[in-house]
């Protein structure tokens, strides 16, 4: 079976731009959420999608699922997040094998619910490669010289060929067996170093196959990167209704 994980647990301080999560905040005629959940729900390919929220913000998603309608062509079930990104990603997976048991072929396509512009081509790319037996990773080309520092970040220590520098995004998908079984053989100290799923797999020596991604596919971390969205967002709806007629 295939699964959404929508990851939705921060609360966006770095936005500054209120009490509200970045994940919440408008754009154009609805939240950044839903934006991103619409995608997930026209791709018609999962069994059901499962949002991780900061546990004081799941009645308030319940009720956006409501108001547009959201989780009558495909279930999506809303769980408490936890303290980190891993430990939210976990709640989901776990939320998901109480619902639908424990399988080896159980797949999960991960994703940042503060990744709004996602594609509809790259959440099939990233489909096509769990269901063909890889966990992969979405990512696009370094545009820039990637610098490798000391500890301390006051000196460099390598310029790494840019031709073989990737910047990575999401969606990141993977068997959910996999990540568990990688994820429980960390020590704390590693736990606490590691926030990205695939660096969890490739920690346990899994391999990670990369999904080339595109340079919309932002996070919105930053005001500035907000003011970004709210500029982007006329013509990726626009690009959306495109995808989805073809």
């Amino acid at each position: 079976m295939l699964f959404a994980s929508i990851l939705a647990g921060g609360t966006g301080t770095r936005m500054n731009l209120g009490d509200t999560p970045k994940q919440f905040l408008p754009l154009a005629d609805k939240p950044m959420i839903i934006h991103t959940l619409d995608k997930f729900c026209l791709c018609g390919e999962f069994d059901a999608i499962y949002v991780g929220v900061h546990q004081d913000w799941t009645d308030y998603t319940q009720s956006l699922l409501g108001k547009y309608h959201l989780g009558e062509a495909c279930p999506i079930k809303v769980v408490a997040g936890g303290e980190t990104r891993n430990d939210t990603i976990l709640n989901t997976l776990q939320a998901i094998e109480a619902d639908y048991g424990v399988a080896d072929d159980h797949l999960v396509v991960s994703h940042d619910a503060a990744r709004p512009f996602v594609s509809l081509r790259t959440i099939k790319a990233n489909i096509a490669c769990v269901q063909g037996g890889s966990a992969c990773d979405t990512v696009i080309a370094a545009a820039d010289t990637i610098v490798h520092s000391n500890l301390s970040g006051d000196a460099i220590v390598d310029i790494p060929d840019r031709a073989q520098m990737f910047q990575g995004q999401t969606p990141q998908s993977f068997r959910i067996k996999d990540f568990e079984a990688s994820y429980a053989a960390l020590s704390d100290v590693q736990k606490a170093g590691l926030t990205d799923a695939c660096k969890v797999l490739l920690a346990a020596g899994l391999p990670v196959k990369l999904v080339r991604g595109d340079s919309s596919n932002i996070k919105l971390t930053t005001a500035m990167d907000y003011k970004l969205a709210q500029m982007m967002i006329a013509v990726h709806e626009s690009d959306v209704n495109d995808e989805a007629g073809d």
